[in-house]
């Protein structure tokens, strides 16, 4: 007597394609990242002198834009190309990194909990090493720029922070104007003035301490900060568990897929 074994077991062309719009987006996004900061490296004229951002001391934006550039680029063609063309390693790539991330993320925001003073350390470190590059990239300058208006802050802790940069330096031996001074985005803005004043903060540290309140912030950007989170838990919270979510349904999709893939494959070695 002869058994026959008939398989009906095929992929499933709606976790498929679902996978393959999933990761489309992954990998558009990816390429705007990549194209934006290629860019502003163009723009900046490091493509022609790599030189400028390893001289960099600070924080250069433009290399974390292009690394999640990177990330995604890479990461949403691994989940195209797998979805269309059912191959298992790209899948298992794909798979295995979103895990990683998503794994990453979760040991860091509980490592975060843990060890507040540690992080509130290196974030002060970090603020400060920024402050000493501040004129040294535009983008950089950009951010700081934005970080203190946003906030409502100036410097780390405080405006003082600001003699860490030699062009703002109060004893320094520079002839530099701003000596003494602080960025204008640390000015309290007046709302009758259409025009930004960009020198609204020279000289402003050469007076006592008590006459700083009427023209500039006088918190620090780490305790602004650390204000902020309270109030906006539920934001952070549900953006984490928005991404979180997603990267999990990312995670199950490509493992239905490969599964589905797995069995077809059983299938036709009967």
């Amino acid at each position: 007597m002869h058994y026959y074994r008939y398989s009906n077991a095929e992929v499933s062309c709606w976790y498929k394609y679902l996978l393959f719009s999933y990761n489309i987006v992954f990998w558009l996004a990816g390429v705007a990242f990549l194209a934006a900061g290629l860019w502003a490296w163009s723009e900046k004229g490091v493509l022609s002198d790599l030189t400028k951002v390893t001289g960099l001391h600070g924080l250069d934006p433009v290399v974390l834009v292009l690394m999640v550039g990177t990330v995604m680029f890479t990461l949403g063609f691994a989940g195209c190309v797998g979805a269309l063309r059912e191959n298992i390693c790209l899948l298992q790539f794909f798979c295995g990194t979103i895990v990683f991330i998503f794994l990453l993320e979760m040991a860091a925001a509980v490592l975060a909990f843990l060890f507040q003073d540690w992080v509130r350390d290196r974030v002060k470190e970090f603020f400060e090493n920024n402050i000493k590059s501040y004129r040294d990239d535009i983008d950089l300058q950009n951010l700081i720029d934005s970080l203190q208006k946003m906030n409502h802050c100036c410097g780390a802790q405080s405006p003082d922070d600001w003699d860490f940069n030699i062009y703002f330096n109060c004893s320094s031996e520079s002839k530099s104007r701003e000596k003494c001074g602080v960025p204008f985005s640390c000015c309290i803005p007046d709302p009758a003035q259409k025009v930004v004043n960009t020198q609204c903060g020279y000289d402003v540290r050469k007076k006592s301490k008590s006459q700083w309140d009427d023209q500039i912030f006088v918190k620090g950007c780490i305790p602004a900060l650390e204000a902020w989170l309270p109030r906006n838990i539920y934001i952070v919270a549900g953006v984490f568990i928005a991404v979180s979510l997603l990267q999990i349904f990312g995670i199950f999709l490509a493992r239905t897929l490969i599964s589905d893939i797995e069995a077809v494959k059983a299938g036709n070695a009967f």
